[in-house]
């Protein structure tokens, strides 16, 4: 009969972000832990709350399912000694099957003739093996960051207080540390911090509610969306709903309750950036804007507890917040009484990195690389692109960025716009550093673009300069989340930017910083920002051997190499490419890098000689021409008509012919054939 098992590990509060990943591999360690031991069971549920993760798994049988053992042991020409008795190999083979030796039997194979085994294991008793079961689960749950306590040889993302382990309604007896499992389960901490006991998932979360707990992080998520949008609704305001907030005040409570708070009108001169950021980073508030999307001065909070008095929690957050925001104007005002550039001389006092030198020698690198960039692709703006870099990392200096580091490039732009700097370079200040996530925002004008792929192609260069490259997860420079910036960027802006030139450039700036050789760092670079590009292309779904196809014919320019991606993607999607790739890889195949030669006509022994030679004459002006113009996939469409010239003059000639004369002359003329996609793609590459 199939039984209901239960788990709660009940511990000090977890970090909010440590939980969603926990409850992951929990189910995935349980899944993969049943499987393994070949016991049958149902439907598996997760819960969570700060100071507990709860598992409940359905229909777990009481037996383990048989097992159908088959083994093949020593050959039967060893197994016996010339008397028939059996030697060490066949003993040593039955020994570790659990049978003897008369049990085995005889297997015939086209190799010779074996001892074999066929045996059915029947399942042991389930109750039996989920103590250890459950003991290896606890203990290898891993977080980002785990700790000791006491003198206890054990880690957790926090000390553990209690274990509830129950198969059937029954303790599952096993250890962590100096606990052992039991059936009782804690209540909420303030509201109800009595034990209670548990027998059965549906008990448990039965005794959850009337402890003031909802074990349940949707069910917690549903009670905190309506309760904030019904609270903006009731103040006649418009819900600033962030869902990473959301996700996140899920997992710091285990009784939501939505309150909602006010602040000092005064704090509304104040950028909005400035004010979210106080609220969310540090307090966890919703914040709320009026019908024309300014920021009212109201807050939501989510308390913890159901208070008796609601505003008096209300009282004590809108303390916390108006100290925060006092700081906030405080500083405001203060880095007003310095204009913003004569901030830039105190970046000389700024060590960057020790290798690489200043915050101030980094902005008159990317200044440099920065003009060059508006100087090839929007000359207009280079005046405008100078004065942004300029004073890019000013605001690093000021009160409030020191305060909030967070607000980098958002007061830079702010204080800029006060001291009536240029809209546009303002704005750049801000966007130089975007996009700050995957798929975050990126710049929206050039001016910012130039800054920001500058900025991080002078880190990138940099760290590889000096052996700071990424390893595995380890990526402390952040320089992967950096290519893949100057990626979207170049793509998003449509520049033609050569990278290999880009990263020369950057590199020579850095030359008297670097600790390797230049040729070596611009090499790893290219690279290392080509295999950015292949990860995203391939995660944006492009077949990986189109990607590899089209990067190993050439990876210079962005936007020019996602086109002939796109050409060559559409053009394998047809019915007909399979035959026509295959043609092609053979062409490359025979001519193995190709001949230096001109072709001969006077050599041509037969008529498809002819008719490919004259094919490939029409076909190479229409290719150039659509190359010129970018329409690659016209172009590919026009090697395409090659196909039947290129099969009847294999079916037709022998390639590598007696006559020296004649081989060279061919190869000649199928190298011609392969040149037409130079540049474009390499179809040996290609898997169909």
């Amino acid at each position: 009969m199939a039984k209901e098992l239960f788990l709660e590990i009940g511990t000090e509060e977890i970090p909010a972000g440590f939980i969603p990943v926990a409850l992951q591999d929990l189910e995935r360690m349980f899944r993969a832990g049943f499987e393994q031991a070949r016991i049958p069971f149902g439907e598996i549920q997760t819960f969570a709350t700060p100071r507990r993760l709860a598992l409940c798994v359905t229909e777990v049988e009481e037996q383990q399912e048989q097992q159908h053992i088959e083994a093949t042991g020593p050959a039967l020409k060893v197994a016996f000694d010339e008397q028939g008795n059996p030697t060490k190999a066949a003993l040593g083979f039955a020994r570790s099957q659990g049978v003897e030796v008369a049990d085995l039997t005889e297997k015939h194979t086209e190799k010779g003739t074996y001892l074999f085994i066929s045996k059915v294991v029947d399942g042991q008793a389930v109750a039996g093996l989920l103590p250890e079961l459950m003991q290896r689960i606890v203990s290898n749950l891993s977080f980002k960051k785990s700790m000791r306590w006491k003198d206890l040889d054990i880690r957790f993302a926090r000390p553990v207080h209690w274990l509830v382990a129950l198969y059937g309604g029954e303790v599952v007896p096993f250890s962590f540390g100096n606990l052992e499992s039991g059936n009782e389960s804690r209540g909420h901490r303030f509201m109800a911090p009595g034990r209670f006991s548990v027998n059965s998932c549906d008990e448990y979360l039965t005794q959850c509610r009337a402890h003031h707990i909802i074990v349940d992080p949707q069910e917690r998520k549903e009670i905190i969306s309506s309760g904030i949008k019904a609270i903006a609704a009731e103040v006649g305001g418009t819900l600033n709903l962030d869902e990473e907030l959301l996700d996140e005040v899920v997992n710091l409570v285990e009784y939501p309750v939505p309150l909602c708070g006010h602040f000092d009108e005064t704090f509304l001169q104040l950028p909005d950036e400035l004010l979210i950021t106080s609220m969310k980073e540090h307090q966890r508030y919703f914040t709320l804007a009026d019908k024309e999307g300014k920021l009212l001065p109201r807050f939501i909070t989510i308390s913890n507890i159901e208070a008796t008095d609601p505003q008096v929690v209300v009282n004590g957050n809108e303390r916390v917040l108006r100290a925060r925001l006092a700081d906030g104007m405080f500083f405001w005002h203060e880095d007003q009484k310095q204009k913003l550039e004569s901030r830039l001389a105190a970046l000389k006092n700024v060590v960057y990195q020790k290798q690489l030198g200043t915050s101030y020698e980094k902005v008159q690198r990317f200044s440099a690389l920065a003009c060059h960039l508006a100087q090839s692709h929007d000359p207009e703006s280079v005046e405008l692109t100078q004065r942004a870099a300029t004073l890019a990392k000013c605001d690093l200096e000021t009160g409030m960025v020191n305060e909030f580091p967070e607000l980098q490039g958002i007061m830079g732009r702010e204080y800029a716009l006060l001291e009536g700097e240029n809209e546009r370079v303002a704005r750049a200040i801000y966007e130089h550093y975007l996009p700050i996530q995957a798929g975050g925002d990126l710049p929206g004008d050039n001016i910012g673009a130039f800054v920001s792929i500058a900025d991080k192609i002078d880190t990138i260069c940099g760290c590889f300069g000096v052996g700071l490259i990424p390893t595995g997860t380890a990526d402390p420079y952040a320089l992967r989340r950096s290519a893949i910036g100057i990626l979207n960027i170049i793509q998003e802006r449509g520049f033609e930017i050569s990278i290999p030139e880009l990263v020369h450039m950057a590199v020579i700036q850095l030359e008297a910083k670097l600790t390797r050789p230049v040729q070596e760092v611009e090499s790893d670079v290219v690279e290392f920002i080509r295999l950015r590009f292949v990860n995203m292309l391939i995660a944006q779904g492009i077949a990986p051997d189109v990607v590899d196809a089209v990067l190993s014919a050439g990876f210079e320019q962005i936007r020019d190499a996602r086109q002939r991606v796109d050409a060559l993607n559409t053009l394998k999607k047809q019915d007909d490419f399979e035959p026509l790739a295959s043609t092609f890889k053979r062409v490359g195949n025979i001519i193995s890098g190709g001949v230096e030669a001109q072709i001969n006509p006077q050599l041509f022994e037969a008529q498809s000689e002819n008719d490919l030679h004259a094919a490939l004459n029409d076909v190479r002006i229409r290719v150039d021409a659509a190359m010129q113009e970018g329409k690659y996939l016209d172009a590919l469409h026009a090697i395409a008509t090659l196909r039947p010239a290129v099969d009847s003059f294999f079916d037709d000639v022998m390639v590598m012919a007696r006559d020296e004369q004649v081989k060279t002359n061919r190869l000649a003329l199928l190298t011609e054939v392969s040149s037409l996609f130079s540049g474009l793609a390499d179809f040996s590459r290609l898997t169909a």
